[in-house]
């Protein structure tokens, strides 16, 4: 297959998008949410505290793959199941559309398509490790 010459600076964007989606998203657990607010929020869910603190290390270790480009295709996939997660455990029962009460679970799953694309297409142009 022969790539566009753009292809580079296309997976370059995105990766930078999902990257401070990532970012942004573990900011408002952080400062908004609190840890252990967040930590409380995951016991309500039934889910266990330690999986609120492992979701935010893996959102902080995801957001500084993606955007700076070290091996991001592969860690773009380890933020797959997180966002499935949010749609099982969160936002399925709120119906399709996002600006449902509670919000819905189409933001979830783009955010997760969108992220297998990212693998798809590879690291992108300025990427500091190019994934193999």
């Amino acid at each position: 297959m022969h790539p566009n010459a753009t292809t580079p600076y296309a997976a370059l964007l995105l990766r930078l998008a999902l990257g401070t989606l990532f970012l942004a998203h573990l900011l408002l657990k952080l400062l908004v949410f609190t840890p252990a607010g967040t930590a409380a929020y995951f016991v309500h869910l039934g889910l266990p505290a330690a999986a609120a603190y492992l979701t935010m290390g893996l959102e902080l270790l995801i957001a500084i793959a993606l955007i700076g480009g070290i091996y991001a295709r592969w860690l773009a996939l380890l933020g797959i199941p997180l966002l499935l997660g949010t749609i099982v455990t969160v936002h399925g029962a709120n119906g399709w559309l996002f600006s449902n009460t509670g919000g819905g679970w189409e933001f979830p799953a783009f955010w997760a398509v969108a992220l297998f694309v990212q693998f798809l297409l590879g690291d992108g142009a300025y990427a500091l490790r190019k994934s193999a």
